[in-house]
């Protein structure tokens, strides 16, 4: 939502000041500088990027749009999840929490904090983690470095979709000024239909510069930006998933295992000690 609230910020600033100077807006629109400077950042994305990398920055940009950070009753939700799952395993022994991690999304446990049974990659990450567990044998130490490959596995599939982006974003005052010169190029070769023609071909020239700036720096840029945060904060729940699951593996109450969990998260989205004792005996503050 916010990115749709600065992208109009941006537009509504840059066209209510260069009106206020005098400009008209018929002058901005030049469709020949778009397609330059769009079509060759289409160009070079797809010689820089791979199919799946593509597809990654195509359907990362709708769900950073729609994209909600954790807040602090989701982290609850999770923290209380993983508390009455440890406690199921605890009290009848860990074969009990099989049905659950089997079949997550029919589990009463799981269903109390549904966002993290939407949640594919930290639901998976979670439930095959406890299927090593449940095949025995296999110490603590063991269980959080297989947990910590598979974080890292997320980073680097992760990574290219915001560096691509942010590349691209870098790109476009350089092709702002490639536009433009090709601007300078008609301009020369229609120095003597008049000083009208020459002012348009200019402006047209200008355009293309005043839009590559634009588009890397209001736009594509913080967009980048913003989808670098939405993944750091997957990787952080994930982070949380994991202090929680290696503490109770390696013989901590539930208890003590999800207030582990409780101190990897952000301050700003981390509830006290007192709020989330409440909240696991269903207490309110």
């Amino acid at each position: 939502m916010f990115i749709i609230i600065g992208a109009v910020v941006v537009l509504v600033s840059l066209v209510v000041g260069f009106m206020m100077a005098g400009g008209h807006l018929a002058v901005l629109f030049q469709p020949s500088e778009f397609v330059t400077i769009g079509g060759a950042a289409i160009g070079s994305l797809l010689i820089s990027a791979s199919l799946d990398d593509i597809k990654n920055i195509i359907a990362a940009i709708p769900k950073a749009i729609s994209h909600k950070h954790h807040s602090k009753e989701e982290n609850l939700s999770l923290l209380k999840a993983l508390y009455e799952l440890f406690l199921l395993a605890q009290r009848d022994g860990l074969l009990a929490i099989e049905k659950h991690i089997e079949s997550p999304e029919e589990s009463e446990v799981f269903q109390q904090d549904p966002k993290l049974i939407k949640n594919k990659t930290a639901i998976t990450f979670l439930c095959d983690t406890l299927k090593v567990m449940l095949s025995g044998g296999v110490p603590p130490h063991e269980v959080e470095a297989l947990m910590d490959i598979e974080i890292q596995t997320y980073k680097t599939e992760t990574h290219p979709t915001h560096a691509l982006l942010s590349k691209l974003g870098d790109s476009f005052p350089a092709l702002g000024i490639v536009a433009a010169v090709l601007g300078i190029i008609v301009t020369m070769g229609s120095i003597n239909a008049g000083a009208e023609a020459v002012g348009h071909h200019v402006a047209a020239a200008l355009v293309g510069t005043f839009l590559g700036v634009l588009l890397a720096y209001g736009f594509v840029g913080p967009l980048a930006t913003n989808i670098e945060h939405m993944i750091d904060g997957e990787v952080r729940y994930l982070e949380t998933i994991k202090e929680c699951v290696i503490s109770y593996a390696k013989g901590n109450p539930p208890i003590v295992a999800v207030e582990v969990g409780r101190r990897t998260l952000n301050s700003h989205t981390r509830p006290s000690f007192s709020e989330l004792e409440n909240y696991l005996r269903g207490k309110s503050e």
